[in-house]
């Protein structure tokens, strides 16, 4: 090979390598302002819409757990909302059956039966109305006694006009129902009467709160209650920076109307050194309350000052004492009846509260009970501090009791060794003569 040729193959090969093809060229980045095209890509990837469930259509739990952080509730059951889905929309009064259709031509038949019954009841009880009380054995009180009897069968008749309409009970059980019509009430009254309010009354017996706080409770409304975010069941142990903040009550009751109630919040349990017992404390007291069907949610931090008698105490339970059950009354009043605040911060002290004497001096009807349980925890002392509370370096310790019994003389094998003949052998040392 010629010298010249040996000596320019370093060359060429420095200058094969030099040469860019198409696609080197596509990695190198130059110098420039604007970002990698494979980053644009990624950017574009990650700001994708979030997934949007549809409330009455959604299956996994993914989706209704996204749906519930939202403050949206899956609608039915998951069966009905799978069924939905491979549905064709179909509107529920449509749906292509005959038996389905034949036998809504009788319900609404039934209906249109019932109508004419309510129409007759209301001419009754119009006619009732204009009548003189002197024209009617008994006068004015049999009178009004007829017609709260006539407007109750009316109520009733109105029940049994829409109790077996379809499209009733779909409504209610997508959570659409009105309150403010008798069949929803009437279906949300059997609802919480299957379940809910059992659970309340065992709750009440198994606590003690009847007889320790009222010596007979019937509830006839729902209460909820909830801290923050947070619901509580009945009866369960609520930590105290949790409670530390007024609560939330959702009260429906399942009559019509609106009426003025009072709340009231007590602990059945304060300890009393000096009497060696326990006494009761009340840490709210508000009256005055409009509450009605629709109107169910009651924050107790936005209830009027000119209705609040004795602000919010937060729930605390001192160290070494047992549990504190604390109550959350909800007393209706008579109808037309509002209630002094003056006169109940005059009559009404924290300490020594008694619920009895409450009830019977202003005339109140216990309706509904929300229950809790309090006990000494890691944030109690701070709670206790920042409401200016003292005792929080209390420790309640049990007393130990004497036995009532006398002691017994001792027998046998004791009392032959229980000289002082045997003292050096001590109480379990045998001895052989």
């Amino acid at each position: 090979m010629p010298t010249c040729q040996k000596s320019a193959r370093p060359l060429v090969g420095c200058l094969r390598n030099a040469q860019i093809s198409p696609q080197s060229a596509r990695r190198i980045r130059t110098f420039s302002s604007t970002s990698r095209w494979n980053n644009e890509v990624a950017a574009e990837t990650t700001t994708s819409p979030a997934p949007v469930f549809d409330p009455a259509t959604v299956t996994s739990k993914k989706g209704e757990k996204a749906l519930m952080r939202s403050g949206v509730l899956p609608i039915g059951s998951r069966r009905r909302r799978a069924a939905l889905q491979t549905s064709d929309n179909i509107p529920f009064e449509l749906l292509p059956y005959q038996c389905f259709q034949e036998a809504r031509k009788v319900l609404q038949k039934d209906r249109e039966e019932k109508l004419e019954a309510i129409k007759r009841e209301r001419l009754r009880i119009n006619n009732l109305m204009a009548q003189d009380p002197s024209a009617i054995k008994g006068g004015e009180t049999q009178k009004q006694v007829r017609l709260t009897s006539m407007r109750k069968y009316l109520e009733h008749l109105k029940i049994l006009a829409d109790i077996n309409d379809p499209l009733i009970k779909k409504r209610f059980e997508d959570g659409l129902g009105d309150m403010n019509k008798p069949i929803y009430r009437y279906l949300a009254d059997k609802k919480w009467r299957k379940y809910d309010r059992l659970v309340i009354e065992q709750r009440i017996n198994q606590l003690g709160v009847v007889p320790d706080v009222l010596p007979y409770f019937d509830p006839t409304a729902d209460v909820r209650l909830a801290f923050r975010t947070r619901n509580v069941q009945p009866g369960e142990f609520v930590d105290s920076r949790l409670s530390e903040i007024p609560a939330r009550l959702r009260v429906q009751v399942f009559d019509k109307g609106e009426r003025l109630v009072t709340v009231v919040m007590i602990d059945s349990d304060v300890p009393d050194v000096e009497k060696d017992g326990f006494s009761t404390r009340c840490h709210y007291l508000a009256t005055n309350i409009p509450l009605s069907p629709t109107g169910d949610s009651l924050p107790l931090a936005n209830v009027n000052s000119d209705q609040v008698v004795l602000p919010w105490l937060p729930p605390f339970a001192q160290k070494g004492s047992p549990y504190h059950r604390y109550s959350i009354f909800i007393l209706e009043q008579k109808p037309g009846h509002v209630l002094d605040k003056v006169e109940l911060a005059k009559k009404v002290e924290r300490d020594g509260y008694n619920m009895r004497s409450f009830v019977d001096k202003f005339d109140v009807k216990p309706i509904g009970v929300a229950i809790f349980r309090s006990l000494w925890d890691e944030g109690t002392a701070a709670v206790m501090q920042r409401a200016g509370i003292e005792g929080a370096d209390i420790v309640f310790k049990r007393k130990r009791i004497e036995a009532l019994k006398p002691k017994k003389k001792a027998r046998g094998w004791e009392a032959k060794r229980s000289s002082g003949k045997y003292a050096s052998l001590g109480k379990y040392v045998s001895y052989r003569k």
